[in-house]
């Protein structure tokens, strides 16, 4: 069936929900895994009046810090259940966007990701990045909430 799963993390406890089951999952099926952590570019998450009292090297140095701690927890997780993982940070693109990319590039057959669940104004205003991933990628999309 599926042999390589790509999941997706933020850190958050959803997302931490989508880590456990993917690696149940992966267990279950004998597959390897790559838990990616996508981070938005500098120019993205700072409004020009800010960037002056947040600088760059500063911000890139946060998302690579909390990138690791993220990525670190799901290798730990990984472990403790026998699953192989491979750790990837992808930096200064959209989620959905490095998502999809990182699927591709590491030939995975299925992504597992956490949606939560928003609806009305907040998903206008915030997105959907589990709609976007679902919309656009080719491989399958299991999603967690």
């Amino acid at each position: 069936m599926y042999k390589h799963l790509l999941i997706a993390t933020d850190g958050s406890e959803l997302a931490d929900k989508a880590v456990e089951q993917g690696i149940a999952l992966a267990k279950a099926l004998n597959a390897k895994v790559t838990a990616v952590c996508v981070t938005e570019s500098w120019a993205t998450k700072v409004p020009g009046e800010m960037a002056m009292g947040f600088p760059i090297d500063a911000y890139e140095k946060s998302c690579a810090d909390n990138a690791a701690q993220v990525l670190t927890k799901a290798a730990v997780a990984a472990k403790a259940a026998g699953v192989s993982l491979e750790q990837k940070h992808v930096r200064d693109q959209f989620p959905a966007d490095g998502i999809i990319e990182q699927s591709k590039a590491s030939g995975c057959d299925l992504i597992v990701m956490a949606s939560h669940g928003r609806r009305g104004l907040s998903r206008l205003l915030l997105g959907s990045q589990a709609n976007q991933v679902v919309t656009h990628s080719a491989a399958p999309v299991l999603i967690c909430r």
